[in-house]
């Protein structure tokens, strides 16, 4: 990729430059050495250092995010931001991770469930838990390097990568449905929002007909089939794309636009990733920052 796609930033504690890979510093931070995580050291003499000082935020804590949440967990992520509103329903017993059968007679919020798991496994973790939509507390969302996107409809999806986009920060989106027509089939996807990269509706995911068709149902989608396992499929993968980011341990630096294949169990490069532009038009880095307002 060239350099200029590449963004620099700043915040209180550490520099970043935006790009795929990331290249972190974090000048006020001594490096860690912990034996629990000795047989992932492949990944980078730096990587445990990283993975203790990124902030990662994970919007959605269901099927999906749950996943998400247990992995970074036992990868050893320290600092995570989740956002969920929800509280536990038997609905959710067939995907949640860490959720039980008594979590739904006392209606807890899976903030409260992700808290449980991700503090057994790794202890020191140190987590922000928002019973809030997002978009009720963007200074938290702010302050992530890099968050994961597990929410459920394109409007979300839309506001989320434009929020994040304005702040240079990259947006690691998964979901999954199941269609029916005379058969049922399952799909999915994994997608990188990078900044100076392609954007979802530069790959096609996001298009004006899908958002006013979803419009037009004034956003309620209804319940969707959802199972365990494709969910963990895709967890997996988005957290297999978020640890190459951080530590480059594979030495890609392409776009990422992931198909998931439930039927046939089958990741590939998507299709319309062939045909996406070099560079971003959507997003230009003038609107970067917050938005500003004129008094009319």
């Amino acid at each position: 990729m060239s350099r200029d796609a590449f963004y620099l930033s700043i915040k209180s504690d550490s520099i970043s430059v935006v790009g795929y890979p990331f290249l972190l510093q974090y000048p006020n931070k001594g490096s860690v050495k912990d034996l629990i995580f000795d047989r992932q050291s492949f990944l980078g003499a730096n990587s445990q250092f990283l993975f203790e000082n990124i902030k990662v935020g994970i919007i959605g804590y269901g099927g999906g995010g749950s996943h998400i949440g247990q992995q970074l967990a036992h990868l050893g992520v320290k600092n995570i931001t989740i956002f969920d509103y929800d509280k536990m329903e038997d609905t959710n017993l067939n995907r949640l991770v860490g959720g039980v059968y008594t979590d739904i007679k006392k209606a807890m919020f899976k903030i409260d469930i992700a808290k449980r798991v991700i503090k057994k496994i790794f202890p020191k973790a140190e987590l922000t838990l928002i019973a809030k939509k997002w978009q009720q507390a963007p200074e938290e969302l702010q302050t992530c390097d890099i968050i994961f996107g597990s929410v459920d409809s394109y409007t979300e999806r839309q506001q989320l990568e434009a929020e994040l986009r304005r702040f240079l920060i990259p947006l690691i989106d998964i979901g999954m449905d199941v269609h029916h027509s005379g058969g049922y089939s399952m799909s999915g996807q994994i997608i990188l929002s990078m900044p100076g990269m392609p954007c979802m509706s530069c790959y096609g995911f996001l298009t004006e007909e899908k958002l006013a068709k979803e419009a037009a149902k004034y956003g309620n989608v209804g319940g969707r089939p959802q199972v365990v396992w494709p969910n963990g499929v895709l967890a997996s993968t988005a957290v297999g794309v978020f640890v190459d980011l951080v530590t480059g341990w594979t030495g890609n630096s392409d776009g990422v636009y992931l198909s998931y294949d439930g039927n046939s169990g089958k990741i590939t490069n998507h299709i319309r990733k062939e045909f996406a532009p070099e560079k971003c038009c959507h997003f230009p880095i003038e609107n970067v920052g917050k938005p500003n307002y004129t008094k009319i």
